[in-house]
């Protein structure tokens, strides 16, 4: 599948795990790749692999996976939900690659890139184990969630692009349709990904046990084997 992409850490032996990075209007792969290092030395099995938006943004050589001029409350679902079979199609071409379950596959998206990680496991529910949301949203709350996927959302305060209060909003959404998410709020931060921001979702993924193992122990169930080795 052609797709602009940037691998940031590929193990010598058969991945553990799957992180996909996915970022924000107007940059590319590897300036998002960036964020990926920060994911290395903590996953050594995991294949990190930093995603180009589907779309060229003007000719600056950015990409993006929508348009957003004239981006309004009312049109922005649509215009998710017209590529989001791309996007769905991509992670699905690296769980192949690699031969990782959703259940050990992590979307880490900033921004735009947020936007979409989150809207996919609302479009394809169990399409990854967890999604960490860098200063994102949806484009519309959902009305209904999983615990199949831990949703971490991580958002700066002073936030003027993305505002806090569509994080918060997210996070109320999920609880009241019972799904599993967390709330960082990285104080005096704007637009951006910062130490803060890393470090909550470095900690997320390595010591936030995902709630559908309660469930399952209090079902007198246990964790799958790939969930097990995957523990993200």
């Amino acid at each position: 599948m052609k797709h602009d992409h940037f691998v940031v850490q590929s193990p010598d032996k058969p991945a553990q795990q799957l992180l996909l990075l996915f970022h924000g209007v107007g940059d590319n792969p590897v300036a998002m790749g960036e964020i990926g290092s920060w994911f290395a030395p903590l996953f050594p099995d995991a294949l990190i692999v930093s995603i180009g938006g589907a779309q060229p943004y003007g000719s600056t050589g950015g990409r993006q996976w929508f348009s957003v001029q004239g981006v309004t409350e009312e049109n922005r679902q649509e215009r998710v939900d017209a590529i989001m079979p791309v996007f769905i199609d991509i992670v699905r071409y690296w769980q192949q690659q690699s031969g990782v379950s959703p259940q050990a596959t992590a979307l880490i998206g900033f921004s735009q890139g947020a936007i979409m990680s989150l809207e996919s496991i609302k479009a394809e529910p169990g399409l990854a184990s967890r999604v960490i949301a860098f200063n994102g949203r949806y484009a519309s709350v959902p009305e209904v969630a999983t615990t199949a996927t831990t949703v971490h959302l991580i958002h700066g305060g002073e936030d003027r692009v993305i505002e806090l209060s569509h994080a918060v909003a997210a996070q109320e959404a999920l609880i009241r349709a019972g799904g599993d998410v967390t709330l960082d709020i990285v104080e005096d931060l704007g637009h951006a990904i910062d130490d803060r921001s890393m470090q909550c979702a470095l900690d997320h993924l390595r010591f936030t046990v995902p709630k559908h193992y309660f469930d399952e122990a209090l079902s007198g169930g246990k964790p799958h084997d790939d969930d097990v080795i995957a523990m993200i």
